[in-house]
């Protein structure tokens, strides 16, 4: 991958500070193994460091081809593969989710201590952002944070289509629409893209996304030629000391799943992201093929949210989600800033971003055709707050 931060207006000095506030904040004190960084502008790679360890018990160094879990930075290319039947006029944001799974016609919700009538159906845009009164987990239960990154997590259902029935039969927790609460929304999305085009989720993924873009290590499962490249997954113990949480040669990702969760199911690279979020940027192109129009990637990434409002102004309590809620809306499947001030934080109103529950981060700035990649494998995320502080690094080296 050429860098090359001058054609992308980034001071390379200043860039260098990414890799020494990670060395000696994170690397060196052992709060991560390892960590890799992407800063890419106006399509051009100005910043690209693996740092630290990629597997701590067999001594292997992050390589730039290093894979890693991404767990939800997964929804939002569930999202475009959404969209781009959208496109097709298979659906309308409004339509009743009812429309495409029958047994989601008669849901209730839990008021009190009784079930009753929603206000108005389920829709797709609810699912699409967290809105439609699911949980995550069976019962609509609560995350529970215990199982991130373990076998349970992976395979808590049986397929997208058996998770979409078991939910039928729980109670929504709200009115759909009326508050917001990170679920199994996106999970949802995938078996309405598994509904509407007649594939399985991930021979959809593959051959609308994945080949089209070049994402060639980008998917369910890691196969045993690209094993050597795959991270280790980690956890701290309550002594803050790394613990081992996911060994790559006995990981569940190294098997075949029936499960193909569109929340938080792939793994990728920092060079295969990059080539999604560019896509992005690009207004829905890349290299001369079209994933998305113009027009629908404005309206992915426009704020939903009613009245232009706040993530923080919606979310229920235990409403777990992969970025900060103070200045932040959302839209089709990501967060999407209301800008700096009402952020606190040094940016662009309309970047769009998400996370994963391994402490990866994403966010795309199209003001400034910026694209910055975070990944490490450290669950859970939030732990340390990667994105804000590598905003406060990666801005101040816009230098046109």
């Amino acid at each position: 991958m050429k860098i090359n931060p001058d054609a992308a207006g980034l001071d390379e000095g200043r860039l260098a500070r990414i890799d020494r506030h990670l060395l000696s904040r994170y690397i060196e004190p052992g709060k991560l193994a390892g960590c890799q960084t992407l800063v890419a502008r106006r399509g051009q790679v100005a910043h690209l460091s693996s740092l630290g360890s990629m597997d701590v018990e067999r001594g292997k160094d992050v390589a730039d081809d290093t894979i890693w879990r991404i767990y939800s930075m997964t929804k939002p290319i569930t999202g475009v593969a959404l969209m781009t039947l959208y496109e097709h006029g298979m659906f309308q944001l409004g339509d009743p989710v009812h429309r495409f799974i029958p047994e989601w016609r008669d849901m209730k919700v839990r008021d009190g201590g009784d079930l009753v009538q929603p206000h108005r159906p389920v829709s797709v845009r609810d699912v699409m952002m967290h809105m439609s009164g699911l949980g995550y987990g069976p019962d609509n239960a609560d995350i529970d944070p215990s199982i991130l990154g373990t076998d349970s997590w992976l395979n808590r259902f049986d397929s997208l289509e058996a998770m979409t029935l078991e939910i039928a039969d729980a109670p929504l927790r709200f009115h759909p629409g009326t508050h917001w609460l990170y679920s199994l929304g996106t999970d949802v999305c995938a078996r309405l893209v598994e509904i509407l085009s007649g594939q399985r989720f991930d021979q959809y993924l593959q051959s609308a996304l994945f080949d089209p873009l070049g994402m060639t290590d980008t998917g369910f499962t890691v196969p045993d030629e690209k094993a050597d490249r795959f991270a280790a997954g980690y956890r701290r113990n309550r002594r803050k000391e790394l613990k081992l949480l996911d060994d790559p040669e006995r990981s569940a990702y190294r098997r075949e799943r029936t499960f193909l969760s569109g929340g938080g199911g792939l793994v990728s690279t920092s060079a295969d992201y990059f080539r999604f979020c560019q896509m992005l940027v690009n207004g829905g192109e890349l290299d001369g093929v079209r994933i998305l129009g113009r027009k629908t990637v404005e309206l992915m990434t426009s704020n939903h949210l009613p009245g232009d409002g706040e993530l923080r102004s919606f979310a229920l309590p235990g409403g777990y989600g992969e970025v900060g809620m103070d200045g932040m809306g959302f839209g089709l499947t990501m967060a999407v800033s209301q800008g700096p001030v009402e952020t606190q934080v040094v940016g662009s109103r309309g970047e769009f971003m998400w996370g994963g529950a391994a402490s990866t981060i994403f966010w795309v700035d199209p003001a400034e055709e910026l694209i910055v990649i975070f990944m490490t494998q450290l669950i859970p995320s939030g732990t340390f707050n990667f994105r804000g502080q590598l905003k406060t690094i990666v801005y101040p080296a816009i230098v046109d």
